[in-house]
Formats: C-alpha cells, structure tokens, sequence
C-alpha cells in the first residue's frame, strides 16, 4: 500500500473517531462506484426528532499546501460525491428516506488540526 492511501486511511480513522465521539455511527467507509467514493457514511441523531445520513469526504493537506483541506473541495468533486451518494441510495434503499447532508472532514498542517464543516455543499435545485 502506497504512503498516500496509508496517510489516508490514518485521517479517515481519525474523523471516524471524532465523528463517533461525537454520536454519529458507522454506516459505511470506503463506498466506490463508478461515480467515485465516499469516505464514510455515517448516521447523526442529532437532532433528536431525525436522523440524518451524512457522507463525509475527509481531505487532508500536510504543512506548506497551497489550498487548505476544506477548500480543496470543488466544485468537480461535488458532483462526484453526489453521484456516489445517489448510487448509494439507489443500492441500499432502507437509506431512502432519511434526510442527507454532505460533510466535510478537513485535517490540516502538521499538527492534523481537524475541522468538521456538517452541511459543508447542498445539492442544487
């Protein structure tokens, strides 16, 4: 396995933990399809009245990048995750009706400061 998908999979265990921490759970990691992947899926219960499907794309940058995590996420990339997420739905549709969100986990510099945006990108239309 490659340094890059090494220190990847170490970031996305990281926002698993501080998402869970946090009271989101596990539905998937790692979902591929032809659209593209989603790092995890995980269900928030907060608020208490609903659940909310999140998928989350974890984006790390190291020291000296010059665009940070969060705004590495354009608008390219957003499409590929909502497609991933569609096909997601369409797979698995006990999902289909739960309200979805996407998040973004971004981890930054050399100290892997973390910064959770929920909501980060709607769907348009």
């Amino acid at each position: 396995m490659s340094e890059k998908r090494l220190t990847g999979n170490r970031g996305e265990r990281q926002a698993e933990d501080f998402l869970a921490a946090r009271g989101l759970r596990l539905v998937s990691r790692n979902y591929q399809c032809r659209a593209g992947e989603i790092d995890l899926v995980m269900l928030d219960p907060n608020p208490s009245d609903t659940e909310v499907l999140a998928f989350i794309e974890v984006r790390l940058r190291g020291p000296g990048a010059r665009v940070d995590s969060i705004d590495s996420i354009d608008e390219r990339k957003q499409r590929r995750l909502i497609s991933a997420a569609r096909h997601f739905l369409m797979i698995h549709p006990e999902w289909q009706e739960h309200a979805c969100r996407f998040d973004v986990v971004g981890i930054d510099g050399r100290d892997d400061e973390l910064r959770w945006i929920p909501g980060a990108f709607e769907l348009a239309g």
